[in-house]
């Protein structure tokens, strides 16, 4: 066998065995510890967590439905939105019901929110799968979250809305629906303006700092309707809040995984 064969048959291994590392080294499962509550975690400092039989004293506090003995936790310090559209995904993909979000003041000292999302199940597989349904999106729903020191920009945008979001905002079930987020909250201002004249949408919220959003320096507007008018009224305020928070940072505003929308 010629030297050259050889050299091709190595390298071809190499790149195989390479790929393969790769693919088991998802973005979304990142490192990892023994105890059987962790599922894994995310970008934004997201963690994924279950507990099988949640204690009954703390499942009476939290105000759980008895028959969800297990629960999904999905906890982030950043990217509140994308968390939210990502545990939508999740609710339509498994047998498990949203029991409560929450958006704490956070965004690790930037100018928006962190997330707390639960979800119920009867069954642990069932809340433990819906973890890794929503670990697994977070990259995807990462893409259209743009940030610098200045600010952020959020852009969010589905087909179908479920139950994550009807909790988390009012959306209509079974609509596309979509969300502008602008920190400093003037630029939220503007693209959600933006977005209401781009096409005919449904205005379904509206939050600024004292009204809607844990005080965060942000102003946030959802809107529903025809998919194609609703991804329109996105694109047109995410094009014009990228130039506004260019003015307050030289710096290039960049994605923080790859757009989506």
């Amino acid at each position: 066998m010629s030297n050259s064969l050889v050299e091709q048959i190595v390298s071809e291994v190499m790149r195989k065995q390479t790929n393969s590392t790769v693919e088991i080294k998802s973005p979304s499962f990142l490192g990892g510890c023994g105890l059987t509550e962790f599922v894994g975690t995310a970008i934004g400092s997201t963690i994924g967590l279950v507990i099988a039989n949640v204690d009954s004293q703390l499942h009476e506090l939290m105000g759980i439905d008895k028959k969800y003995r297990s629960i999904g936790i999905l906890g982030a310090r950043t990217g509140a939105g994308p968390h939210i559209f990502a545990a939508d995904e999740a609710v339509k993909a498994t047998n498990c019901e949203i029991l409560t979000i929450e958006l704490p003041r956070d965004t690790m000292g930037g100018g928006g929110h962190g997330s707390l999302i639960i979800f119920g199940a009867e069954d642990v597989s069932d809340a433990r799968r819906a973890i890794e349904v929503a670990l697994s999106e977070v990259e995807r729903t990462m893409g259209d979250v743009y940030g610098s020191p200045a600010g952020h920009l959020e852009f969010q945008y589905t087909a179908r809305a479920s139950y994550a979001l009807q909790k988390a905002f009012g959306a209509p079930l079974g609509k596309s629906f979509g969300i502008t987020v602008g920190s400093p909250a003037a630029i939220g201002v503007v693209i959600a303006d933006v977005a209401a004249k781009a096409a005919v949408i449904e205005p379904v919220g509206y939050s600024s700092p004292a009204k809607g959003t844990s005080f965060s320096n942000e102003v946030i507007f959802t809107f529903a309707g025809d998919s194609g008018a609703v991804r329109q009224a996105v694109i047109a305020a995410r094009e014009v809040g990228l130039q506004l928070l260019a003015t307050l940072d030289p710096a290039e505003i960049k994605s923080t995984t790859v757009p989506y929308i």
